[in-house]
């Protein structure tokens, strides 16, 4: 079983691990006996963010690992393998392994470990992976009632025009909703290769929050809501794409509206932040409050993911996509601003954007 130790010379004075300690990737060196006799301090922050130890206790138990360190110590090629420390956010690791030549009279052989940080990779693939299911889970349920109703009306109902036209309204709506899904995929692919740029023009968020309530004002008042805009008078200009943050807030009312409860208003209210969350840099701030059903907390993390739905019945019905959410936060994103949802069940929604302003905005040369 691995074990750990301090490595020390012959006069009981520390190895120097200057050498590992200039690689950027975490390295341990093991002896015959299996014994890790010493880690750069890549390794040591390694573990040094997993209180628990599961990080050292994961190394001791896998016997894969185990298996090729005895077969490099032998002097036998090992292939790259991967393992998975599952510390406080969890790491997967790709695992390469040398064997050293005789460097110390107490240790005539050693395998150099390095533990290259493959996270992000497995995430993407798996980002990829769950991407194309949702798409094709979300294109074969009309798909399949389009086909259905259209066997039919060549078939059976083929004189029935009540049934045509019933059908046929049917048929449209399902169009809608896949032509609806195939816009929100190619804006999303828009927003999201463009984040890195900052937008560079110059926008007034009143102007584009009057559009906002314009347009959708006759939506909330067919529920007997208002929309009440309480706007700061000084609110500044900001860096900014003004069709992109129009679609921001056009998302969040409309949810708002299709959310909240009937006869009850909608609050767009605007403001002024000191510090923003993580750049903390001056900026604005635009709040969207309805009153429903509200959202969990466990919830919470998860609504800005493609696809991902609270009530996945209630939103289809509604006509929405799951992606909705998603262009928000990469826009906003796109913007250097920052998204906060704050839900209490059965009383109020907050969806609150954080803007820099334009004064203080930061760099805008591409990234």
């Amino acid at each position: 079983m691995l074990k750990f130790k301090k490595i020390e010379d012959e006069n009981n004075t520390p190895f120097d691990t200057s050498i590992l300690d200039g690689v950027s990737d975490p390295v341990l060196i093991v002896d015959e006996g299996e014994l890790v006799i010493d880690y750069n301090k890549a390794y040591r922050r390694l573990l040094e963010v997993d209180p628990s130890n599961t990080a050292i206790d994961k190394l001791k138990r896998n016997k894969k690992l185990r298996k090729i360190i005895k077969q490099c110590l032998a002097g036998k090629p090992t292939l790259p393998t991967e393992i998975y420390l599952p510390n406080p956010i969890g790491l997967y690791f790709d695992v390469k392994m040398w064997r050293l030549p005789d460097l110390m009279k107490k240790s005539p052989v050693w395998a150099m470990i390095v533990l290259t940080d493959v996270t992000s990779t497995k995430r993407m693939e798996q980002v990829r992976s769950d991407f194309v299911a949702n798409v094709s889970h979300e294109l074969r349920s009309p798909l399949s009632v389009l086909l259905g109703f259209i066997e039919t009306l060549q078939g059976s109902a083929r004189d029935d025009v009540e049934a045509q036209v019933r059908f046929l309204g049917i048929m449209e709506r399902e169009a809608k909703r896949m032509t609806r899904l195939i816009d929100e995929l190619l804006t999303l692919s828009k927003v999201e290769a463009d984040e890195h740029i900052p937008p560079d023009d110059v926008v007034s968020i009143d102007q584009i929050l009057n559009q906002v309530a314009n347009s959708l004002s006759v939506r909330a008042s067919g529920k007997g809501m208002k929309l009440q805009l309480i706007k700061q008078s000084d609110l500044p200009p900001i860096t900014g794409d003004s069709d992109e943050l129009e679609q921001v807030f056009q998302n969040l009312v409309s949810n708002a509206i299709n959310y909240g409860i009937e006869e009850t208003p909608i609050r767009l209210e605007t403001g002024l932040i000191t510090n923003l969350p993580e750049s903390g840099l001056p900026g604005i701030y635009v709040a969207v409050t309805n009153q429903g059903e509200g959202i969990a907390e466990k919830e919470l993390p998860r609504l800005t993911e493609r696809f991902y739905r609270v009530d996945k019945g209630r939103s289809r019905s509604m006509g929405g996509t799951g992606l909705g959410l998603a262009i928000v936060k990469h826009i906003i994103s796109r913007h250097r601003g920052y998204l906060d949802v704050k839900s209490e069940e059965n009383k109020e929604t907050t969806f609150t954007v954080m803007l820099p302003r334009i004064d203080e905005s930061i760099d805008q040369t591409p990234l």
